[in-house]
């Protein structure tokens, strides 16, 4: 009960500071999106009408920071994230609900995909330690190396411009009408595929290594010894101690892997124009659009927190010292 008790407190005093960052960064950036949008319409916008922009959106110098804060914090419990500047006043709930299933669709399978591939490999590779499977690991440590982006335009150069087997970019065909027909669920496969297969192999050898070296410390605890001196199948071993085992750190990373998932793999986006989070987050940056960039933040810091829970649970069922802790 303490351990869950210290772990609530800590995510309680997380969750107050990172909103906290989440109002102050914005302000603390040079200009705001009333004068960015004045700049782009001059003459077209009077003054009174820029003064009730202001104020709409909580830049009134009549108000203090800490006023604003003080508000901030009402309309978070009322589920009111404010209207973005950049996509016509409409209300920030409803832009980041458009963008967040294509981040969640496309990063969220692939990562998901690359770390039960990434771990079972590892696992494989680390009990046949000292064998032919270890030609894996340049590869695997090569992938590791490759950034995203670098990774994602070789595969529009080659599967893309060269063999014609993929689109280059956008989630659809221009002149698509989305739905939730087979054509248009279809076509989204087809668009998403690239850029998900390039996800997957740039962030395998990662989930490979790790996987594979904590395989090979965990094979000389005492425990695996025992086990493998009472003459249980190496399947059994594998299974229920070395692997069970070795899997615990993959987890903390494989929460936050989680958690950053809504924010979208941004370089990956931009290459391949997908209109995900990480998207929406620069165009927001770029217009200064505080409304829009705070829910995102906002969006982004309850996903790693909800990730880091998940991730404290597993350890609870998989770690009997973490149940003892928790008794």
């Amino acid at each position: 009960m303490r351990f869950w008790l210290r772990r609530t407190v800590f995510y309680l005093f997380t969750a107050w500071a990172a909103i906290t960052i989440n109002f102050l960064l914005p302000r603390m950036m040079k200009g705001d999106p009333v004068s960015a949008y004045l700049a782009k319409n001059q003459g077209m916008i009077s003054p009174e009408a820029a003064d009730a922009l202001r104020t709409l959106f909580g830049l009134d110098q009549d108000r203090s920071l800490w006023e604003q804060y003080i508000d901030y914090w009402k309309l978070l419990f009322s589920g009111d994230l404010g209207r973005s500047f950049s996509h016509g006043l409409s209300p920030v709930t409803d832009v980041i609900a458009s963008a967040l299933p294509w981040t969640i669709g496309l990063v969220g399978l692939a990562t998901v995909i690359s770390f039960i591939l990434g771990t079972a490999i590892g696992a494989w590779i680390g009990w046949r330690r000292g064998r032919a499977t270890d030609g894996i690991i340049p590869v695997a440590t090569f992938f590791s190396t490759v950034p995203y982006f670098w990774m994602g335009l070789i595969a529009i150069a080659v599967f893309s411009s060269a063999l014609k087997w993929f689109p280059a970019s956008h989630a659809y065909g221009k002149g698509t009408h989305p739905g939730f027909t087979p054509e248009f669920i279809g076509e989204v496969i087809y668009y998403g595929a690239l850029p998900a297969i390039t996800i997957v192999i740039a962030s395998l050898g990662g989930w490979i290594l790790g996987m594979r070296n904590m395989m090979i410390t965990v094979l000389d605890e005492d425990y695996v010894t025992v086990a493998q001196a009472k003459g249980l199948s190496n399947r059994t071993v594998v299974t229920t101690y070395a692997a069970r085992n070795a899997m615990l750190p993959q987890l903390s990373s494989f929460a936050l892997a989680l958690g950053f998932i809504v924010g979208g793999t941004l370089v990956m986006e931009l290459v391949f124009s997908y209109p995900g989070i990480g998207k929406l987050l620069l165009d927001a940056t770029n217009a200064k659009d505080y409304p829009l960039m705070q829910g995102v933040f906002l969006v982004i810091t309850l996903a790693v927190l909800a990730a880091n829970i998940l991730a404290d649970i597993a350890y609870v069922i998989l770690d009997p010292r973490a149940r003892q802790m928790e008794a």
